[in-house]
């Protein structure tokens, strides 16, 4: 299945809370989007591994994907090492997206910024015909995307540019709400974290509006760029 953006997140629900409502509004565009989450978030102090799995399901229903996948990488300790770049790479010439998401460049969570630079190197890699990959047994051909984006997260960063995601805030947040045994839920009995109050929904949508009122939108969603943004008119910027 070739994808037009290829999402890749650190941990199952990095997507939903920071990029999720422009996935939505490519694929209402008729885009095909998939997400690859690199590790299955074992560490989070809230819920199982199986939970997860189950919500991050939920969440790709609503979101309207068409692939979720996860790499089972070492939640918290997963390294940039050639055979974290290969399982990247894989992915990459597997769905062959002309645009790739990935995690914030400096963040809170240290598995954010690394994830990033992986996935960052990975798309560089995945172009050199020499590195060699396979896939259910067949030679891979090399393939790069045309651009990496990386979204915001928990720290204030400055936007290359942003996307207008009002249109779908209800849906990113039914979204976030599918991964119940992170965040904001009354009838939990888990210990609570940075993310688990109802503060912290109120942030995201905070945050969501920061960045949508420069560009003349309730809410928006940010992301920067590994290189300068071409456009064909001035007329093409907000």
């Amino acid at each position: 299945m070739k994808l037009d953006i290829l999402a890749f997140a650190a941990h199952p629900d990095d997507i939903e809370l920071s990029a999720s409502g422009t996935l939505m509004k490519h694929i209402a565009a008729g885009k095909k989007v998939g997400i690859v989450d690199l590790t299955q978030g074992e560490l989070g102090s809230r819920g199982s591994v199986e939970l997860r799995y189950e919500e991050a399901a939920a969440s790709a229903e609503v979101l309207g994907i068409h692939t979720r996948v996860n790499l089972k990488m070492e939640d918290g300790f997963f390294e940039i090492n050639e055979a974290n770049k290969r399982l990247v790479v894989e992915q990459i010439r597997r769905f062959q997206p002309e645009i790739v998401l990935a995690n914030a460049i400096n963040d809170r969570h240290p598995d954010h910024g690394r994830g990033s630079k992986l996935v960052s190197e990975a798309c560089f890699l995945a172009g050199l015909r020499k590195v060699k990959t396979t896939w259910e047994g067949e030679n891979q051909v090399a393939f790069r995307p045309n651009a990496v984006y990386h979204y915001i997260q928990d720290y204030s960063i400055k936007p290359d540019f942003v996307v207008d995601v009002t249109e779908y805030y209800d849906r990113k947040m039914e979204s976030i709400a599918c991964f119940k045994s992170q965040f904001f839920n009354p009838e939990s009995t888990e210990p609570e974290t940075p993310i688990s109050g109802k503060g912290f929904t109120e942030f995201v949508a905070s945050r969501m509006m920061e960045l949508g009122r420069p560009i003349g939108a309730k809410y928006g969603e940010g992301f920067t760029v590994e290189r300068f943004i071409g456009v064909e008119s001035l007329f093409d910027l907000k």
